[in-house]
């Protein structure tokens, strides 16, 4: 009897059996040849994902969290100023990552939970402010909601100011082009829409932040994320020659290096028009139910992940009897708005049929919950949706 879950929260997320193979083989040495040659041909892959030819990747054991530590750890020195382009939790958290380091923040806040800072808001910010960095969350975990990276990456580099972008619900899903939208310094972590489980800190830095960096007349204030000690392991692994520094996480390299692969045989043009598809239909589903979104408008809305409402007199308690039909979602992150809505993230190599599946599921879980609505509704429009395209 088949009793496992179709997992669509936002992270971790499906794997496909490749990369879960590549996970359970036998554990190589972190100096194998066939080691080093994978983990230099992940670095090189990591490039074509972020669409980033001149950057420099890191991949280092750790969470998204640590990405975000590295960031802040090796571009901020104390004094700095530093703006935060805020749209929810993660945008809170890269704040208190940056104070850490020394950094005077300036949050350039969403009106509303659920919008995003306008862009004469945040370069009213920028003119005034000398800053050294803006940090921008492409897809804030917490919201649903995705920023306009391309926008305020250009007016980052109309200001001289270095834009660091948190791409950890958005890399290798929405779409971002690291180098040609003048993104410094991008970052992910490997259990999004990259496709590995969890594990895995992956940041790009450009040229601009690795100069930023190698100008910093203060050491860094972390020993674990110092680049110093990093750098030249990457570029070690790259050349296909061992170093070391700390133990790599083989396997999850070994992971790594098959997923990108599989991702780029895809191609980042149909990966993004793909993650657009699936999510049009799902979000088609949301409507048709009766739910409205957090994201308060269709533009500020992501592609890897929705944020529905609970409709009226339906609570948490409705994501259980989802669970019981076969499909686990995330229940709420944001603490102003928690027990309101649930997430549902559809991202990596998730399918048609997932997103039918998972809509079965919460039409099952609301109908349950004693909510009223049309059976098959939600089901007809994202059936709807797919066929259109």
């Amino acid at each position: 009897m088949k009793d496992r879950k179709l997992l669509m929260i936002p992270g971790p997320i499906e794997f496909t059996p490749e990369v879960l193979r590549a996970m359970g083989m036998p554990t190589t040495s972190h100096v194998a040849p066939n080691f080093i040659e994978a983990f230099g041909q992940a670095l090189e892959r990591l490039r074509q994902v972020f669409l980033c030819p001149s950057g420099q990747p890191f991949v280092v054991a750790g969470s998204g969290s640590l990405a975000m530590d590295m960031a802040a750890a090796n571009l901020v020195e104390p004094g700095d100023k530093a703006l935060v382009v805020n749209t929810g939790y993660f945008g809170d958290r890269f704040g208190d990552i940056l104070e850490r380091y020394g950094a005077t923040v300036t949050y350039a806040r969403a009106p509303a939970v659920g919008d995003a800072p306008a862009l004469e808001d945040v370069e009213a910010a920028l003119k005034g402010g000398a800053y050294k960095l803006m940090t921008i969350t492409h897809v804030d975990t917490s919201t649903a909601v995705c920023a306009d990276v391309k926008g305020l990456a250009a007016l980052g580099r109309q200001y001289d100011t270095l834009v660091v972008v948190d791409g950890v619900c958005s890399v290798a899903g929405e779409e971002m082009r690291q180098e040609k939208w003048g993104i410094d310094l991008a970052l992910t972590a490997s259990q999004k829409a990259i496709g590995v489980p969890p594990g895995l800190a992956l940041v790009v830095a450009g040229p601009r932040a690795l100069d930023a960096f190698h100008e910093r007349k203060a050491p860094v204030g972390s020993y674990y994320a110092d680049w110093t000690q990093w750098l030249p392991v990457m570029e070690a692994y790259e050349a296909r020659k061992p170093s070391y520094y700390g133990t790599p996480a083989v396997n999850l390299l070994w992971a790594l290096n098959v997923s990108l692969g599989q991702i780029l045989d895809e191609g980042m043009e149909a990966r993004f028009a793909r993650h657009r598809r699936l999510s049009d239909a799902f979000k088609a589903a949301v409507a048709a139910l009766g739910m409205g979104q957090v994201p308060v408008s269709a533009d500020k809305t992501a592609t890897t992940l929705t944020a529905p409402y609970f409709p009226a007199g339906v609570d948490r308690s409705m994501l259980a009897h989802v669970k019981e039909a076969g499909v686990i979602v995330a229940g709420g992150l944001h603490p102003a708005i928690k027990a309101k809505y649930f997430r549902v993230g559809h991202m990596g190599v998730v399918s048609a049929s997932d997103i039918l599946a998972t809509v079965g599921a919460i039409e099952y879980g609301l109908a349950q919950a004693g909510y009223e609505f049309e059976p098959g509704a939600g089901l007809s429009a994202a059936q709807a949706a797919l066929l259109r395209r």
